[in-house]
């Protein structure tokens, strides 16, 4: 019961990983509203989960909307002890492909719901006086290019220079700032993402998922659970004195 007491927001939390944590922190006593774009699938993962967790409306591309998920979870639950920054979006193409509509919608969601997000939530930590804690989900992505992938790579770039930067404006004021960059991690990202590079590499559908499989040091693809002990551990107070750095999580192995 690590997080007895704790009020929990998580963005992007109807499904996939944001999901995984909301099961995660309600089995650590904590409280956890859902903020996502998709306020039915959150509202039924919400009612799956039990009556510690309920789902509110967010849209992270948009700055008011923001604003508004934030106060009506405060108004809620009274308080956000945590933060979790998971909405985020995918796409590729190769540079010579890459439109501006795609960078828009990736950066807006990617990069701007991250910042504005903490932003708001910062606020009211500093506001109430109790720190807090704050965790982006970051990616492997984010520390190499990748052919396909110019835009989401950088989007998760930024995604760690952030919470660098964060983590060391707001230990002061005993928020802690951190994040975990998975490998690959199956679900329905992964269709996604699966289809998509079937499209510019010619491959049969799950094809990708199967070399990806092969390729990971661990033998298969990481899965949300795998994540978990991470996100509560950064949750909790025993991370008090991680003030900001990226956990890395690669195909259900940890990499130091």
């Amino acid at each position: 019961m690590r997080l007895r007491n704790k009020v929990a927001f998580i963005t992007g939390g109807a499904r996939g990983i944001g999901r995984a944590f909301a099961e995660a922190y309600v089995r650590e006593g904590g409280t956890v509203v859902i903020g996502d774009i998709d306020l039915g699938a959150a509202e039924r993962a919400a009612a799956e989960i039990g009556p510690a967790c309920s789902a509110v409306y967010m849209n992270v591309a948009d700055f008011g909307s923001i604003q508004a998920g934030v106060d009506s979870v405060v108004d809620r639950a009274g308080k956000i002890d945590i933060l979790v920054n998971n909405a985020a979006l995918f796409d590729l193409a190769p540079i010579v492909d890459v439109t501006p509509a795609s960078y828009d919608r990736l950066f807006s969601v990617n990069v701007h719901g991250v910042l504005f997000t903490m932003q708001a939530v910062a606020r009211h930590m500093i506001a109430s006086g109790r720190g807090g804690k704050m965790i982006n989900m970051a990616s492997q992505a984010g520390r190499r290019g990748e052919a396909l992938v110019a835009v989401y790579c950088a989007t998760k770039a930024a995604v760690i220079s952030l919470t660098q930067s964060a983590g060391l404006n707001l230990i002061k004021h005993g928020i802690n700032v951190n994040a975990i960059a998975p490998g690959v991690v199956d679900g329905e990202h992964w269709d996604h993402v699966d289809a998509l590079f079937a499209q510019y590499e010619g491959l049969p559908k799950g094809e990708k998922k199967r070399r990806v499989g092969q390729d990971v040091p661990f033998g298969r693809m990481g899965k949300p659970e795998d994540l978990v002990g991470c996100a509560v551990f950064l949750a909790s107070p025993e991370s008090d004195y991680v003030v900001s750095q990226t956990f890395n999580v690669d195909g259900g192995q940890w990499m130091s």
